[in-house]
């Protein structure tokens, strides 16, 4: 496919001066996106359409932004859509924050130019963040050591697991002073409705809200994921606790027995609810998810397999191939070398 040629920007609002005063005497925040080809559209819509909406709300422009890109060329998403920008890492870039849109966990990676520009905005008194993956690029510059972080819960393990100098946290976004990251999806539309309200106030970040049909501004401790309820379907709240627990310590498992025993319940009243109700036993069901975090670990690290199967509780690499041929139906090493290339460039979040 020939490559995009270069359009121009989407928006007037690409160029303005940082510290250019709106209608109302508020200083203009500008705010910067880098987008990674394959970024995800749903995760820069839901943090870029919120700017938008404040303007209009409030009645003066009150946000600019900038889009940008490594050349300055259009930038594909994920969905195929071309994405043009008025910008790329060469150029000044006079910002407030800037947040690098990306999907792939390799950006970032031994990337030199990119590193520099991102410490050069902080040097210059910018903001910088991650929208799901970008908080890569982020930790590759050395801008996340001793921050805490927000990242997909896909990557979380394999994350914290390359830089374990960043503070993972399964926030669905943090702000960590000048330091700006989201786990993506529609996360990205909540952290910046705080950012409208730390800048002008609850009022006006209520009123984005509801245009957005987004009846509740989640804070930046609520999960990622959906409650086990509403995730496996189950309104038992022993069984719902047992997998709670199961989930929490996949890395070091515990008997089944002690697990029946802490929420209350014989093994043999915790085997029936988990046959009632998922249709498998617990010990199958908690080897599932030690062999899906294990799954995550192969596809997004290079971490050795032995490496793996301890982080996921299993005592040696010959137990862990046999659990996991039974369950894929195929080794550890097959996935690995099957799929760790498509992996890197599978769009994400």
């Amino acid at each position: 496919m020939p490559s995009p040629t270069k359009a121009p920007p989407i928006s007037a609002d690409i160029r303005p001066p940082r510290a250019a005063p709106s209608r109302g005497g508020t200083r203009l925040y500008t705010v910067g996106f880098y987008l990674v080809p394959d970024f995800p559209m749903m995760a820069f819509a839901a943090a870029i359409e919120p700017l938008r909406a404040a303007n209009r709300l409030s009645g003066e422009k009150v946000f600019a932004w900038r889009l940008f890109s490594r050349d300055g060329n259009p930038v594909r998403a994920s969905n195929g859509i071309d994405v043009p920008v008025g910008g790329s890492i060469r150029g000044d870039a006079a910002l407030d924050l800037l947040l690098v849109c990306a999907g792939t966990a390799n950006v970032g990676a031994q990337d030199k130019p990119l590193a520099q520009w991102l410490r050069g905005l902080v040097r210059g008194g910018a903001s910088v963040g991650g929208i799901s993956l970008g908080a890569y690029a982020l930790a590759h510059a050395g801008l996340l050591d001793g921050r805490r972080c927000a990242v997909h819960w896909e990557n979380l393990a394999a994350f914290g697991d390359q830089f374990p100098r960043v503070r993972t946290t399964t926030d669905i976004f943090v702000i960590d002073g000048s330091r700006y990251t989201c786990s993506g999806g529609t996360a990205g539309l909540d952290m910046m409705l705080q950012l409208i309200t730390d800048r002008n106030g609850r009022a006006l970040a209520n009123d984005v809200s509801e245009q957005f049909i987004h009846p509740r501004i989640r804070g930046t401790q609520d999960r990622q994921r959906m409650a086990i309820q509403a995730r496996l379907g189950v309104a038992n709240q022993k069984l719902i606790a047992a997998i709670g627990l199961m989930e929490s310590t996949a890395d070091e498992p515990r008997d089944v027995r002690q697990i029946a025993a802490d929420v209350g319940l014989s093994p043999r009243q915790l085997e029936r609810l988990f046959a009632k109700y998922l249709h498998a036993s617990p010990s199958h069901h908690y080897l599932e998810l030690r062999l899906d975090r294990a799954r995550e670990l192969l596809l997004q690290t290079t971490k050795p397999i032995l490496d793996v199967a301890v982080a996921c509780g299993f005592a040696s690499a010959s137990h862990f191939s046999r659990c996991y041929r039974a369950v894929y139906g195929h080794k550890p090493s097959d996935e690995r070398s099957a799929s760790l290339v498509r992996c890197d460039r599978k769009p994400n979040r």
